[in-house]
């Protein structure tokens, strides 16, 4: 595979984050890929394969509107891409981060806010398929368009009742 190809396939995979079917995630996610990120994501995306990346799609776009990754750069060295994005969308739904326990560590209520910030994802490629990703993101960035820090009293009283709701199920 030329490294043209290996790029094609590293920046699809972040596209489908936004839109893409379980279909789609299997012709570029390989069956034993694996996300470092999803230790802090449901259950059901922290599997292998295309099933897994999947999930941390639905999941994050349960969480925000109109998602959308930017691509700015991608860098083929080998078979690793390093592809700079833009991740935009707003907040309608709760963010639930998660324990490695899997279970729900902390709730953010939407406040219907629009955020923009910037991620690095790194993602390994072989045979024409994407078997390794973890990111660089702008958390804190995030964090602060979309209200949640610094939180305010109200709001902070919010996010307990929904990191409540979320661990009782």
């Amino acid at each position: 595979m030329i490294s043209t190809d290996v790029r094609e396939v590293a920046v699809r995979s972040i596209g489908l984050m936004a839109r893409g079917t379980l279909a789609e995630f299997a012709e570029v996610v390989h069956p034993d890929a694996v996300n470092r990120e999803a230790a802090s994501e449901p259950p059901a995306c922290r599997g292998r394969g295309p099933a897994a990346f999947h999930a941390t799609a639905e999941w994050m776009r349960g969480i925000f509107d109109d998602l959308a990754w930017e691509v700015h750069e991608a860098v083929v060295d080998g078979d690793l891409v390093a592809v700079h994005t833009t991740m935009s969308g707003r907040q309608t739904g709760v963010f639930v981060g998660y324990g490695a326990d899997g279970r729900p560590a902390q709730a953010f209520p939407a406040r219907g806010r629009s955020f923009a910030t910037t991620q690095t994802h790194w993602l390994r490629v072989r045979d024409g398929k994407v078997v390794e990703h973890w990111a660089n993101r702008d958390d804190l960035g995030t964090s602060q368009q979309l209200g949640w820090t610094p939180p305010s009293p109200a709001y902070l009283v919010r996010v307990l009742l929904a990191t409540r709701k979320a661990r009782r199920g």
